[in-house]
C-alpha cells in the first residue's frame, strides 16, 4: 500500500465529521495511579458505533460510490464492529450490506449488526471461514467484497490518530491492537505524516498469535486456532498488506493474556466508568504488562471498542475470565 499523504489524511477527516464527531483523548487520574505512568485514553469506545471503525466504512463507502457507481450492495465478514461500520455506512450512502459472522458471534454485536441495517448471516465456526463464504458470495451475486483491510479503511481509521497526535504531539509511545491491521496502520500513517517519532506498540492475544509470529518471522503466518473472548483481535490468518506497513513502523508487538485482557476491563470500569470489550482494553493490559518500563513516560492507549456483551461484562466484573468462542 502506498504511504498516506498528510493532506488525505485531512481529507478523510472533513468526509468523516460529516457523520460523526472527533473522539476525546482524556488522562483519568486514577488510571494514572494504578499503572504508575502518565496515561492518555483515545476514546474510541466514543464513536456512533462504539468502536474506531466506523471511520472506515464512511470513506470506504463514500470512495465505492464514486469508484463504482452500479454497484448495488457490498458484502463482508466481520466479529461484530467492521460488520457495524459497514451497515452504517452503507445506508448512508444507499447501499444494502449483507454481514457474515461466525456461528456464536456476539448476540449484542449481531444485534447492533441488524439494527444499522445489515443482513446478518451466521456462517463458519470462525472469521476466516466466514470471510471464504463472504468471497464466495460476492462472485456469485455481484456484490463488492469490503475486505477487512484496504488502503480507504485505513485513510478513515488514520482519522482518530490525527485526532490524537494533533492534540498530543510529544507523546513517547502508544498501545494499540492489532486485528486485521487498520487501526495500527492508520497511527503510522499518521505519525509517519507528520514525522514525529512517537514509538508504536502493537498488541495481539496470547491465544491468537499470528500477527506477533509474522512480524517476528517477517513473512505472514497463519494459526490454526484464535482462541481469546477478544474478538476483535481474534483472528488466525495475517493480513500481507498490513504486516508490510507495521513490521517497519511497529517499535513491537506485545502479547497478552485473556486473564490480562479481563483485568484491563475491570481496571477501565473502576477508574474511569468506561466499557471497553476485550480487544479494546488490549493496549491497556499491554501497558500494564510493561509498567515499570512507562515510569516518566508520556503514554497512549487506545480503547478501540467498548461493544462488550453483558455476559461477559458481568463475568469479568465478577472477577472471572469469559470463554471465548
Amino acid at each position: 500500500m502506498e504511504p498516506l499523504a498528510l493532506k488525505e489524511i485531512k481529507n478523510a477527516a472533513d468526509l468523516v465529521y460529516g457523520f460523526m464527531n472527533p473522539t476525546p483523548q482524556y488522562a483519568w487520574p486514577l488510571l494514572e495511579k494504578a499503572v504508575g505512568a502518565q496515561i492518555w485514553v483515545k476514546h474510541e469506545n466514543h464513536t456512533p458505533i462504539g468502536a474506531f471503525k466506523v471511520r472506515g466504512g464512511i470513506t470506504l463507502a463514500n470512495w465505492l460510490r464514486s469508484e463504482f457507481p452500479e454497484i448495488r450492495g457490498v458484502v463482508s465478514a466481520t466479529r461484530g464492529n467492521h460488520g457495524q461500520s459497514i451497515a452504517r455506512a452503507a445506508k448512508g450512502f444507499g447501499l444494502d450490506a449483507r454481514i457474515l459472522v461466525p456461528l456464536g458471534n456476539s448476540a449484542d454485536k449481531n444485534a447492533a449488526m441488524k439494527a444499522f441495517g445489515a443482513e446478518l448471516i451466521e456462517f463458519g465456526s470462525d472469521f476466516d471461514e466466514a470471510r471464504l463464504e463472504a468471497e464466495r458470495m460476492s462472485r456469485e451475486e455481484d456484490l463488492f467484497l469490503v475486505p477487512p483491510f484496504h488502503r480507504e479503511l485505513v485513510r478513515g481509521v488514520a482519522t482518530y490518530g490525527l485526532e490524537l497526535f494533533s492534540e498530543l504531539p510529544d507523546l513517547d509511545t502508544v498501545y494499540v491492537p492489532i486485528g486485521c491491521g487498520s487501526g495500527i496502520c492508520g497511527l503510522i500513517a499518521v505519525r509517519d505524516a507528520l514525522g514525529l517519532d512517537t514509538k508504536i506498540v502493537g498488541v495481539v492475544a496470547e491465544n491468537a498469535p499470528a500477527v506477533k509470529l509474522s512480524y517476528e518471522g517477517g513473512k505472514a503466518t497463519a494459526t490454526n486456532t484464535a482462541n481469546t473472548f477478544a474478538d476483535g483481535i481474534a483472528v488466525r490468518v495475517t493480513v500481507p498488506e498490513a504486516l508490510e506497513i507495521y513490521s517497519g513502523g511497529a517499535d513491537r508487538i506485545v502479547s497478552v493474556s485473556d486473564t490480562e485482557m479481563a483485568a484491563a476491563v475491570r481496571l477501565y470500569y473502576s477508574t474511569t466508568h468506561n466499557l471497553a470489550e476485550g480487544a479494546g482494553a488490549a493496549s491497556l493490559a499491554a501497558l500494564f504488562k510493561e509498567r515499570e518500563s512507562a515510569r516518566n513516560k508520556k503514554i497512549a492507549v487506545v480503547l478501540s471498542g467498548g461493544n462488550i456483551d453483558a455476559k461477559w461484562f458481568t463475568k469479568i466484573i465478577l472477577g472471572g475470565v469469559p470463554d471465548p468462542l
